[in-house]
């Protein structure tokens, strides 16, 4: 079994409930969003090194993965260059959105993947997407 699926799968053990799912497809990118949204703030090539990273990462499990990744931020960047103020909604987002993330392991009963291995921060953001890629039939 590839990598990738190794990761998607044992992420996927503490994201079995149906409602920790949903909290999921909407906190994992709002967190995403708001991480690069405050790093913006601080210094827009902050959030982008730190993109270049992250999908050197990506690139190493998978370059649709990697692609996809790169699309999804790239978009979020975009937007972010063209607000004002985003550090402190980004604050509020990521928060908010940590909140939502702890209530649905609590609902799981099992506790967040990054608390196993920090590379699941990562990991989440890719796990959705994979589920995108299935439905769309896109190998990755």
């Amino acid at each position: 079994m590839r990598t990738i699926d190794q990761l998607f799968d044992r992420y996927g053990e503490s994201h079995q409930h149906p409602f920790n799912k949903r909290v999921h497809w909407l906190c994992v990118p709002l967190i995403t969003f708001s991480l690069l949204g405050m790093l913006w703030a601080v210094s827009p090539w902050l959030a982008i090194g730190l993109v270049i990273l992250a999908l050197g990462y990506y690139l190493g499990l998978s370059w649709v993965i990697a692609t996809g990744m790169l699309v999804l931020v790239g978009l979020m960047l975009l937007v972010l260059s063209q607000l004002d103020q985003v550090f402190y909604i980004s604050l509020l987002i990521f928060v908010l959105a940590w909140v939502g993330q702890f209530i649905g392991h609590k609902v799981e009963g099992k506790k967040p993947s990054f608390f196993e291995d920090i590379k699941f921060l990562l990991i989440g953001p890719a796990w959705l997407l994979g589920f995108v890629y299935r439905r769309w039939r896109i190998a990755y």
